[in-house]
């Protein structure tokens, strides 16, 4: 791959990185949830593992948004945090597919082996979701950092395609795996997809360290100790604290927005596999299942409406921006210059191109509509007409909040004038640049564009901060929706999962003639998406 290319493979090269936590978060959404029901957790115990998601991501983006702002490490300020995160994650993904085993090896009582069994798997899975945010974290702000105004959208359109890495995930989750690879990989689906996870997450994740071309952060060593070059924890989370204090106002739109989606996207994202495998189990499943083991089969199952909703994703992550009208303030267009023969029919149909405010407001009424039916599924395959119905929505809020907010930001950045810091290419052959000083004082710092990469390109430092900001009204109302679901399932299914721990005894396991608990956390999550659209409404119009 050309390190220096430019225009759209300057905008892939940024994003690829998008693609590798999508083999973790693909992995969690499609097996982990029937995982931990299978071990025999309740449905309510389950959902408050859950909160390791939000929990994560309340914690570690913001944190490392701001740690990697100020790295001076010789490899850039995002990739670092990146490798190291993603070798967690993919380590702690294999533990996870082969806990029972490991954890056989120092307990020999099966009792005591079941309980250490959960113990240790829910542990991986706060590692897992820790890890995989810091990963997370710097692939956004990678894009928000190397690329200008104009090309916000775009790249954030690109960073936003996870829906490509869910594709190979879902896809490869429906697959009957020990029938076409044998024992080579793991006895069972899930420990097979755990090491192809693994696998994918490592390359994603090489190809996109090796693809971008960071800046590196030079700071003068005359300029103070470590203790004022690394921000201690309580200066980090103050800082934190401060900017959200004082967001700038569309900002603010921008993150409540983000909120409320986030409140309705939560149940649909972690319980949706076990949800259709339930639909399945419950109205169309023969009496005398065909396998044994319930938890490939409701991963399969689950894995293709998830598939087709991925797919529906992918094909409006890439159309999409090329239709939409750009949020840019630089006058430049989404669509493509028309060869002379079209561009009469071109530039009529502009008149009629939605702007991206106005398809973000459309994606949050759409999620509302179709988990406002949810309730009433009853087959698998209207379940499967409401997932894949949502890849709609799901495209559109990948990449809207982070095109605005990076837009804001970049705004933000081009309008200071205070004191920058000073960065080179990783690649340059050329000496540092020395920092000139008078009288021992060292002088302010400014931010060097390298004559080969755009001039234009977002020089915004706060990008890891403003991005971390935004992911923690990400997480606040996923802890809002793992309550709400842990209440609502101890409400309606308190017990055990009859389809998956089919070894508890019958007086465990909860009733199954009322109505499906899953559905109703996902008609909450509908009242939610609908009040998001109703502030996307009104971040329009906000000035």
């Amino acid at each position: 791959m050309d390190r220096n290319t430019g225009g759209q493979g300057l905008v892939r090269g940024r994003s690829y990185g998008a693609l590798d936590f999508q083999f973790t978060w693909g992995l969690e959404m499609t097996y982990c949830t029937p995982y931990l029901l299978q071990l025999g957790l309740s449905k309510s115990g389950m959902s408050l593992v859950w909160i390791a998601g939000p929990l994560s991501g309340l914690v570690m983006q913001p944190l490392v948004g701001v740690l990697s702002d100020s790295s001076t490490n010789k490899m850039g300020r995002r990739r670092p945090f990146m490798l190291l995160g993603s070798v967690i994650v993919g380590l702690c993904v294999l533990v996870l597919g082969w806990t029972s085993e490991i954890v056989g090896i120092f307990v020999s009582d099966p009792a005591t082996r079941k309980r250490w069994t959960i113990v240790v798997a829910v542990m991986t899975i706060y590692v897992v979701d820790f890890a995989v945010n810091a990963v997370q974290a710097n692939c956004r702000s990678l894009i928000v950092d190397t690329l200008p105004e104009h090309k916000q959208q775009l790249g954030s359109a690109w960073g936003g395609m996870v829906s490509a890495g869910q594709i190979f995930v879902y896809g490869v989750s429906a697959l009957d795996l020990p029938r076409i690879f044998g024992k080579t990989l793991g006895d069972t689906q899930f420990k097979q997809l755990c090491v192809i996870s693994a696998t994918g997450l490592l390359f994603a994740v090489g190809v996109t360290c090796y693809s971008v071309q960071e800046r590196v952060l030079l700071l003068n060593t005359r300029s103070g100790s470590d203790e004022k070059r690394h921000a201690g924890l309580v200066k980090v989370f103050s800082q934190i604290l401060r900017t959200i204090w004082h967001l700038p106002k569309r900002i603010r739109g921008i993150c409540w927005v983000f909120f409320w989606t986030w409140f309705g996207w939560f149940p649909f994202l972690f319980y949706n596999t076990t949800w259709v495998g339930e639909i399945y189990f419950r109205y169309e499943a023969p009496k005398d299942p065909k396998t044994g083991d319930a938890l490939g089969d409701i991963g399969r199952i689950g894995s293709l409406p998830l598939f087709i909703f991925s797919f529906v994703s992918f094909v409006c992550s890439v159309t999409l921006p090329w239709l939409v009208q750009s949020p840019s303030q630089t006058g430049r267009a989404t669509v493509r210059r028309p060869r002379p023969r079209i561009a009469p029919l071109v530039k009529k149909l502009r008149r009629y191109q939605p702007d991206l405010m106005t398809m973000w407001v459309l994606g949050n009424f759409i999620f509302g509509a179709a988990m406002l039916l949810a309730p009433l599924v009853k087959s698998v395959r209207f379940a499967i007409c409401i997932v894949s119905i949502c890849g709609i929505p799901w495209s559109v809020g990948a990449w809207a909040p982070f095109t605005f907010l990076g837009v804001e930001i970049t705004k933000m950045g081009s309008s200071q004038e205070g004191a920058r810091r000073l960065y080179r290419r990783l690649d340059s052959d050329e000496d540092e640049q020395q920092l000139d000083s008078r009288d021992g004082e060292t002088v302010a710092l400014h931010l060097h564009h390298p004559a080969d990469l755009e001039s234009s390109g977002s020089t915004s430092e706060l990008a890891g901060i403003y991005l971390g900001i935004l992911n923690v009204f990400a997480t606040l109302p996923q802890f809002l929706a793992t309550f709400t679901s842990s209440i609502v399932f101890a409400i309606l299914e308190p017990g055990k999962s009859p389809e998956l721990a089919r070894g508890a005894p019958p007086d465990e396991h909860h009733p199954t003639n009322g109505p499906n608990a899953i559905s109703i956390c996902l008609f909450i999550g509908a009242l939610a998406a609908i009040l998001a659209g109703f502030l996307t409404i009104r971040l329009k119009h906000m000035q």
